[in-house]
């Protein structure tokens, strides 16, 4: 007489069940992001941040004490800032935020005496007129 074959069903103990395949998702999902942590996260492009008045070494050496207020408007464009309580003096200011550079500031300060050209002062250099590369902000 033949022997008979009988397949039975193998339990879900034998299978390994769901909870090896879970184990496995989240160890695989866990290893992708800790490998996020090590590389450097792209960025959205930051367009660069240009403020105030562009101060131009050209623009400088063309001032001469004893100009007229309507000489020095013309030289270096209107004022960013007219103090209101002293109007003989006249500031310029000029910031520029390029991404993944440090800030750059230019700060210069006219003054006059009456009408006419008496001082300048600020990121000029004392006797040459001559104005220095733009100065690092440092960041806060």
């Amino acid at each position: 007489m033949p022997s008979s074959l009988v397949i039975e069903p193998v339990s879900s103990k034998h299978r390994g069940g769901g909870s090896s395949l879970r184990s496995l998702a989240v160890a695989g999902a866990m290893a992708l992001g800790l490998a996020g942590c090590s590389a450097r996260m792209p960025t959205a492009y930051s367009p660069p941040l240009q403020q105030g008045n562009v101060i131009e070494q050209e623009s400088l050496s063309k001032l001469k004490l004893g100009m007229t207020r309507s000489q020095v408007r013309f030289l270096l464009g209107t004022p960013l800032v007219v103090d209101v309580f002293r109007n003989d003096r006249w500031d310029y200011v000029y910031f520029l935020r390029r991404q993944g550079q440090a800030p750059q500031q230019r700060r210069v300060t006219v003054i006059f005496d009456g009408d006419l050209l008496a001082r300048i002062d600020g990121d000029v250099v004392a006797g040459s007129g001559t104005v220095p590369p733009a100065q690092a902000v440092p960041k806060r």
